[in-house]
């Protein structure tokens, strides 16, 4: 019963809202005589306006005039940044300098991927490129433990790309220069990448392979090679001669000397290199046929080319090789002479095809500050002291063009060409083959000059 009494009283509480709404309504519409009032009771509803349509509205458009326009503020780049602080000269201080001033600048080292890739472009020009503690110093400037992952999904999913990819870079040249990594770097490659990421795997590489192959050749060649140009030919002429026993001789040093007519005359060096066999060959010399002066020809020592020049000869035609019996006891580890009587299946093949070409023998090599054919000549006389044959012998000079220096294109007027250089730091484009420069024959008895 209460509940049916309840719902009578909201019945009658909602009809007579109803009625005072209607009520209000059609007194609304009587003080209007132009509209009919509506039998139907009707409730006033509020419409209320969204405020995207205020937004949505078209703003005037406004035109800025060039001169009210403000310059841009460019970004200095880091390349520009090593310029700016490394003025005066370029060290490992000054380098050391701008890591410093990078790291200090800003705790969170923004920018510092393009730092990294600058740095290392720019250590060649500070001469920090073989250095372990500058690039253990770079490594420095990643920030550490943000770039470990956390979970196995972010490891499989290469964490930090672009990061690990800068510092295998940087790996990489440290690869291509010869530096090997110390427990520094790992240290710091884990701080920065952790264990089982990218740049760990490239050190254990390098860690495994570069101990194989550090003592692997048996002609090294020394970091820093001699500036003296003396030193240089003496050790590039060792390193091409393939007899351990041949003799180095310097027939000139570089000097400069004043003539009586006040004209200053640069003396070029002149090392040669001669070897007791070479020495033996051109004794038995045919002095009918004559011997040849050829280069120059390149030899690359890291960084550096030298041009050497060689004294030799046609080969021998074979109507007048003699062969000579060889001594069964001149060597005690390799025989000489193999006779071994086995017999053959009809399947075997008794011809072999092998191109034996013979270029004649190299009598002896020099190099030289200046490869016109007066010092060259200077070289042949001084080989007369140990080969008296020479003056009997012929002597024709094919010498081609050696290389140029790299010419502008504002200086074409300018054509200041050196003629083979003996030793070039940049790499330079050798000409086109020119003619051969050859002498006539001419034989004399004594020495030449």
């Amino acid at each position: 019963m209460k509940c049916i009494r309840s719902f009578l009283q909201l019945l009658g509480h909602s009809g007579r809202v109803a009625a005072q709404s209607g009520s209000l309504f059609q007194s609304a519409s009587f003080n209007k005589p132009s509209e009919q009032p509506n039998p139907q009771h009707q409730v006033l509803r509020c419409f209320h306006r969204s405020s995207a349509q205020a937004k949505g509205r078209p703003v005037p458009t406004q035109f800025v005039n060039e001169d009210n326009k403000k310059p841009d503020k460019s970004l200095v780049t880091h390349n520009d940044f090593f310029e700016r602080v490394a003025q005066d000269i370029k060290t490992k201080d000054t380098f050391n300098k701008v890591i410093e001033v990078f790291s200090k600048k800003d705790i969170r080292r923004r920018g510092h991927v393009e730092f990294i890739y600058a740095a290392l472009k720019k250590m060649p020009e500070f001469g920090v490129e073989r250095d372990l503690a500058v690039y253990n110093k770079l490594l420095d400037v990643f920030p550490k433990e943000v770039f470990v992952p956390r979970n196995f999904i972010q490891r499989m999913f290469n964490h930090y790309p672009r990061q690990q990819e800068c510092g295998v870079q940087l790996l990489e040249q440290m690869e291509n220069y010869g530096v090997m990594p110390n427990i520094e770097t790992k240290v710091l490659l884990v701080q920065i990448f952790g264990e089982k990421s990218h740049p760990i795997r490239k050190y254990q590489r390098i860690m495994y392979w570069f101990p194989k192959f550090k003592h692997v050749t048996p002609f090294p060649i020394p970091q820093q090679l001699p500036k003296d140009p003396v030193d240089l030919a003496r050790f590039s002429l060792t390193r091409i001669a393939n007899d351990l026993d041949a003799k180095v001789t310097v027939y000139q040093l570089p000097s400069t000397d004043i003539t009586e007519s006040g004209e200053e005359i640069t003396l070029p060096h002149i090392v040669g290199i001669q070897s007791v066999s070479q020495v033996e060959l051109l004794a038995k010399h045919n002095p009918n046929r004559p011997v040849f002066v050829e280069g120059p020809f390149p030899l690359w020592l890291r960084k550096t080319c030298v041009y050497y020049y060689i004294l030799r000869a046609d080969p021998i035609p074979p109507e007048e090789k003699i062969e000579e019996p060889f001594d069964p006891e001149r060597c005690f580890y390799y025989p000489l002479q193999l006779e071994l009587d086995l017999d053959r299946d009809f399947g075997d093949e008794e011809d072999f095809d092998i191109e034996d070409l013979d270029e004649g023998p190299v009598f002896a090599m020099c190099m030289t500050g200046q490869g016109d054919q007066a010092t060259l000549n200077h070289w042949i006389s001084g080989l007369q002291e140990n080969n008296p044959i020479l003056g009997q012998v012929p002597t024709l000079f094919r010498l081609s063009t050696g290389p140029s220096e790299l010419q502008d294109m504002n200086d074409s007027n300018q054509t200041g060409h050196r003629s083979r250089p003996e030793m070039q730091s940049e790499v330079a484009q050798p000409k086109e083959e020119a003619g051969v420069i050859e002498e006539e024959p001419r034989r004399s008895q004594g020495m030449k000059q």
